[in-house]
């Protein structure tokens, strides 16, 4: 899968599923940038075939409803959207 990866300090091991042309899923890439904690992310419309599907399955174990952006942190909570004080409040800052 194509995982790419934003360096910075560590808050947490965060994944980040998101779609390219999303303005919301932009937005949540710009603050977690601009607090400086590194994250993964997949930009899940860009992928193809077993792969997209593979992630689509990731995404469903947290946000059954597929909605983007998924913010998943160490594996269990999940953030559905752009709710910035929410993600704020979250990291291990």
């Amino acid at each position: 899968m194509n995982i790419k990866r934003v360096t910075g300090r560590k808050a947490g091991n965060l994944m980040l599923y998101a779609l390219s042309t999303c303005i919301w899923c932009r937005k949540t890439k710009e603050l977690l940038s601009s607090l400086g904690v590194e994250y993964d992310y997949i930009d899940v419309d860009l992928l193809k075939g077993a792969e997209r599907e593979a992630a689509v399955n990731e995404i469903m174990k947290h946000n059954p409803s597929r909605s983007f952006p998924t913010l998943v942190i160490d594996g269990d909570k999940c953030i559905v959207g752009f709710q910035e004080e929410e993600i704020r409040g979250a990291l291990k800052l």
